[in-house]
């Protein structure tokens, strides 16, 4: 299809559908959707059914599903738990299937339907997920859940972090502002990313709400090469798709 190019969307208010019908969109909510849906795959869960309303997760849960559900940041009162990574250890999550809604990050896959493909980014993923981008020719758009439909720092260098890994091989260009944002944000904060993530908003937000203990562990490289996509409206592994 000739050279690849890279887009990267800041919030979901700015996406263009049309524009990135066909492309590979990589979602991408770090603290904390995409890094829980990462650790419940590496922790061995079968399948995620993302949801957006609320609703529909309570009638998930009235037929017996497993649900993982929050709004900012709070577990909804008929969930099992919320979406703290920690909440998916191995011993909750393996071999089974849940239903996962969140204010941010489920939305998205909707938002996203046109694509090609959609898959989950964080930095827990970012050397597998980068990897296994570069095997597809085709374009990427990036795209960050921000908060509430505005940006946000966490989700942009982290989308700085997966544009620079892609971006060195030289398959790819761009002319997209945003991405040449977000790769100089990564630039500023790369040598300390748990020290530059103390000025984000949501950063703020956790720590109010004593939700804060899983942001150095949300900020960590590579603690597993799982890649979630989404198949049918349906998370797996890449590997099972």
């Amino acid at each position: 299809m000739g050279e690849r190019k890279l887009f990267t969307c800041f919030s979901p208010a700015l996406y263009e559908a049309d524009v990135h019908a066909g492309s590979l969109v990589v979602i991408i909510d770090i603290l904390r959707a995409t890094s829980a849906i990462c650790t419940a795959f590496a922790n061995g869960v079968k399948t995620i059914i993302p949801v957006e309303g609320i609703d529909e997760a309570r009638e998930y849960k009235n037929k017996g599903y497993l649900v993982a559900a929050e709004r900012d940041g709070y577990v909804l009162d008929f969930a099992d738990f919320g979406n703290s990574p920690f909440n998916f250890s191995r011993e909750k999550v393996e071999g089974k299937t849940i239903v996962y809604s969140t204010t941010n990050g489920t939305r998205l896959i909707a938002l996203a339907s046109s694509a090609g493909m959609i898959s989950m980014g964080s930095f827990l993923n970012i050397s597998a997920l980068s990897e296994w981008i570069t095997e597809h020719d085709s374009d990427v758009m990036l795209f960050c859940s921000g908060w509430k439909n505005r940006f946000n720092l966490e989700d942009s260098i982290c989308a700085g972090a997966i544009a620079d890994k892609i971006m060195n091989t030289g398959l790819y260009s761009t002319i997209c502002d945003s991405t040449l944002a977000a790769m100089d944000l990564w630039s500023l904060a790369r040598n300390d990313v748990r020290g530059y993530i103390e000025k984000a908003a949501q950063r703020t937000r956790l720590r109010d709400k004593g939700l804060d203990d899983c942001i150095g562990y949300c900020m960590q490289n590579d603690i597993t090469d799982k890649i979630p996509v989404v198949k049918k409206g349906v998370l797996i592994n890449i590997k099972d798709y």
